[in-house]
């Protein structure tokens, strides 16, 4: 209905609810009052004026507690679907679990990069390589060599697998 075909008490009574609406705020945005209490105190304040009545300041109170009690209940709905949405406990598993795979893809990943190292490093007897040291897998005996060389077996366990160090 617009304002035009409202009837006089019906058009006093939405002024009425936005004057002790904007007055309640007030109150409460100065942070000492519940909304009762700042209901109570804008309906004292405004019928102690003389335009309006007690009885029609409480009843718009009235409405206006109606009012405020169902934006507060949608409110709380809307916070709690945002909350189990983004619930933390969630919201950090995901992280974890993102991280792990993470984790565990750049270790398959090193660990065949390392694989590949050290197959570039193995070295067996018989075969030629240059200056260097080649510590024998089976014993750790190093051998240092200055010059190339065909490698012999390791001279304390004569065993034929060398790992090369520069």
């Amino acid at each position: 209905m617009s304002n035009d075909k409202q009837k006089p008490e019906e058009h006093e009574d939405v002024g009425l609810y936005q004057k002790m609406a904007d007055r309640a705020a007030e109150f409460m945005q100065e942070g000492r009052k519940t909304l009762e209490e700042a209901l109570n105190k804008a309906g004292e304040e405004i019928s102690s004026g003389g335009e309006y009545t007690r009885d029609q300041a409480e009843k718009i109170a009235g409405y206006l507690r109606r009012d405020l009690t169902e934006v507060g209940k949608k409110a709380q709905l809307a916070r709690d679907a945002v909350f189990e949405a983004v619930e933390p406990h969630r919201v950090v598993a995901g992280v974890q679990s993102g991280l792990s795979r993470l984790l565990k893809t750049a270790a398959d990943v090193l660990n065949e990069v390392a694989e590949k190292s050290e197959q570039v490093l193995e070295f067996k007897t018989g075969e030629v390589t240059s200056p260097g040291t080649l510590t024998c897998k089976d014993c750790g005996k190093e051998m240092h060599f200055k010059a190339t060389v065909r490698i012999p077996p390791c001279p304390q366990c004569h065993k034929t697998h060398f790992r090369k160090s520069y």
